[in-house]
């Protein structure tokens, strides 16, 4: 199965913005509002400055997408690249959709000095996920991501 990846364009903005608001339900029954999701999506895709999305395509359809972001590592003297709100289609996971999304942006990283490295969080009890990282080489033993959102 060829699986394509590109930069997300404005006409996925309503294919993404469903894929945060399943994601957040499927990995912790949290109810997202579709229409702020819809303008944060946006936001994304009109501004790179903010992050930039890439979506995995089959047979001229997206079944999966992830945001990066960037956070800036004095301690590298570059950028390490965030990796967010990964969904895949449930029709097309364990068939190599995250892999080749992975492997996309670890590549573009590999290439680019300036980028020193790539780093996701995920939520503690989504085991699958995290097996996931696992098998590609990530690793979640050395920092713990604390929070504070405003409601």
């Amino acid at each position: 199965m060829p699986i394509e990846i590109r930069e997300g364009q404005i006409e996925d903005r309503d294919l993404i913005a469903r894929f945060q608001v399943e994601m957040a339900w499927e990995t912790e029954c949290y109810k997202l509002d579709y229409d702020i999701v819809t303008k944060g999506v946006e936001a994304v895709l009109r501004n790179p400055t903010y992050g930039v999305y890439y979506v995995a395509v089959v047979d001229n359809q997206v079944v999966g997408s992830l945001l990066t972001t960037y956070e800036w590592s004095d301690w590298r003297n570059g950028t390490v690249l965030w990796i967010q709100s990964v969904f895949i289609d449930p029709n097309f996971r364990k068939s190599g959709v995250y892999n080749q999304l992975y492997s996309y942006i670890r590549k573009m990283v590999d290439a680019d000095a300036s980028l020193k490295g790539i780093r996701l969080y995920v939520d503690e009890t989504n085991e699958r996920a995290r097996e996931v990282y696992r098998r590609l080489g990530m690793n979640g033993e050395h920092y713990r991501v604390f929070e504070w959102m405003k409601e």
